[in-house]
């Protein structure tokens, strides 16, 4: 191979930043754009010192990647994405406040309810028999969290 296709070695670095943060494209996850920012920093860095060794190079990428995916994902803890419905792909939490009625009776506290066109399964405090009204009080990962019904309130 040619020594000068590696020459001068900072392009080596902003098409490694370039590729990575393709990558980044077709998978996104914000995991490999700031590597790639890493790269094209380590590239800049090469432009300025470029006498700095292989081994540097290697520990400055490392560093610059952790250190900026880090510090992305402190910043997203303390400023989450706001978005118009929070509830999209969250359909539990959706139903939360609404009331059904047990399709089956609720045994060793667990029940099924159903809701539009599917069947969930819902926690209740005590069994209950069927027919009996739960207001949705809450999520369990999959399953709805269920608190039987007082007369007057609304329906499904």
């Amino acid at each position: 191979m040619n020594a000068w296709l590696l020459e001068p070695i900072y392009w080596n670095w902003m098409l490694a930043g370039v590729a990575l943060m393709a990558i980044e494209a077709i998978a996104p996850g914000f995991f490999f754009l700031w590597m790639g920012v890493a790269a094209l920093l380590v590239g800049l860095a090469l432009t300025v010192l470029p006498g700095m060794g292989w081994t540097y190079q290697i520990m400055l990428f490392a560093l610059l990647s952790v250190g900026s995916i880090v510090a992305w994902r402190l910043r997203l803890r303390r400023h989450p994405t706001q978005t118009a419905d929070p509830l999209l792909n969250r359909r539990g939490h959706q139903y939360v406040g609404r009331v059904f009625t047990l399709d089956a009776p609720a045994v060793n506290g667990h029940g099924k309810i159903r809701v539009d066109d599917s069947t969930w399964k819902v926690l209740v405090a005590q069994d209950c028999p069927a027919g009996t009204r739960l207001r949705i009080v809450g999520v369990d990962g999959v399953m709805l969290k269920g608190a039987i019904e007082t007369a007057g309130k609304e329906g499904n």
